[in-house]
């Protein structure tokens, strides 16, 4: 009987929840007061974790982040090794998730598709 999630899946799933309260409760940079993880991806070999992260301002500049989590990688790293039960903590590689600009994007063009269509 096959796994409900691989153990790819169950380890990413910790890694975010890990790193999540590490940022919240762990860092002193202020460029990482305004950041949350969405998502992480795991390399098949869990030696690379992708870390994707949105800025709770959509409209905010995320180099100055994108920077602060480069710049906090190694402090991140060692505080994941502390809390997981795995042989290699995987290297972590930081990317801006703009999706939820995204989809503000889109709610904003389908309010106007809707409005435009309601003034015939």
């Amino acid at each position: 009987m096959p796994r409900e999630f691989s153990r790819n899946q169950r380890l990413g799933a910790q890694v975010l929840r890990t790193l999540s309260e590490v940022l919240r409760f762990e860092t002193k940079d202020p460029r990482l007061a305004a950041v949350s993880l969405t998502a992480v991806d795991l390399s098949r070999d869990l030696s690379v974790a992708r870390v994707y992260y949105s800025l709770l301002e959509p409209d905010a500049n995320p180099q100055p982040v994108q920077e602060g989590l480069e710049r906090a990688a190694g402090f991140l790293r060692s505080r994941l090794g502390q809390s997981l039960d795995v042989r290699h903590v995987p290297e972590l590689r930081f990317a801006h998730d703009d999706s939820i600009a995204q989809g503000a994007e889109i709610s904003r063009l389908i309010d106007d598709a809707g409005g435009a269509r309601d003034d015939r």
